[in-house]
């Protein structure tokens, strides 16, 4: 049975709703997936304004082998009194004071246990059945170990509005400076490539957290493009990295250079790294160079490219 503490509920790990077993969607056909246990976290503080649709969407996916925690950062807008109203579809959550975002999610993915994991803000929402997607894909191909899908958008009504293609991802291309925005809210990844990455978040930044461990997981494995809907971002005038995007990309090309530094190899990104800092402050020549040059970098094929990951007629396959 459930277990109350103070602010804090912890969930039995044999209660029926984590079980993993397979199941019957609304359409009434067998799923024979055995869903891996997923471990998804949101970090909230004064978010009564949009966690209750984050919690839904998540809660209400119906997927059988779900953790979900939340820690809270001792909200006083009515936030607590809305994650109590779901804590029975809750494993574990708390309010207390924090260090900031990334202080907040450590404490939830210290509390883990699941095989996948993921976070999700607290005004970000999941795409019908988007879990699904992630448990089917990492049951189904076990030399996956992390994944993002479709990039999407919401508007602050909750309704989809902007769909972007299939990315690509390379770990060269991303720390010269294109395909930097991996979609934090659509990716998941293994527990062993967190742990082989250091098993925390840095706490060192604001905002910037999610593509400082982008750029340690791309140290271990490639990232896979699923061309599938899994989540979006909420857009809305309160959003952290959107909140000064002239920092947030200041910072993330920081974080790029240290690592390319830290490389004996790859000159390429290096010098073109190097180009980008040099006709920045130029306006007709930065425009040129991102026309040309940058817009290659992020769309020309190349074989640093991993295929895509498609659905088929009955499952999952890497498409070359």
């Amino acid at each position: 049975m459930p277990k109350e503490t103070g602010e804090m509920r912890i969930l039995d790990a044999g209660d029926s709703e984590t079980s993993g077993e397979s199941v019957t969607p609304a359409s009434g056909a067998k799923l024979e997936t055995k869903w891996p246990r997923i471990t998804l976290v949101t970090a909230v503080y004064n978010g009564a304004r949009y966690i209750e649709d984050t919690i839904r969407s998540i809660v209400e996916q119906g997927y059988p082998n779900l953790e979900y925690i939340i820690v809270d950062g001792g909200s006083t807008d009515g936030t607590v009194d809305i994650i109590r109203q779901y804590e029975e579809k809750i494993a574990w959550w708390v309010s207390q004071p924090d260090k900031g975002v990334y202080d907040a999610l450590n404490t939830g993915f210290s509390r883990a246990s699941g095989e996948i994991m993921g976070w999700l803000n607290a005004s970000d929402m999941l795409q019908n059945k988007g879990l699904f997607v992630v448990g089917s894909v990492f049951a189904e191909l076990a030399e996956v170990e992390w994944i993002t899908g479709r990039p999407t958008k919401f508007n602050p009504a909750g309704m989809t509005v902007k769909v972007w293609p299939v990315p690509r991802w390379s770990r060269m291309r991303f720390l010269a400076g294109a395909n930097k925005y991996v979609q934090q809210e659509s990716t998941y990844w293994r527990r062993r490539l967190w742990e082989t990455a250091g098993g925390k978040l840095s706490t060192e930044f604001r905002a910037e957290g999610d593509f400082e461990l982008w750029v340690r997981f791309f140290r271990h494995a490639r990232l896979y493009s699923v061309d599938a809907f899994i989540a979006g971002y909420r857009a809305h005038e309160g959003a952290l990295s959107s909140s000064n995007m002239e920092r947030y990309d200041g910072t993330c090309d920081a974080i790029a250079d240290r690592e390319l530094q830290s490389l004996s190899g790859a000159r390429g990104a290096k010098i073109f790294r190097r180009i980008s800092r040099l006709v920045k402050p130029i306006p007709k020549v930065r425009g040129l160079w991102q026309r040309a040059a940058m817009r290659a970098l992020y769309g020309v094929p190349g074989a640093d490219w991993p295929p895509v990951i498609e659905h088929g007629v009955e499952r999952w396959e890497i498409r070359k």
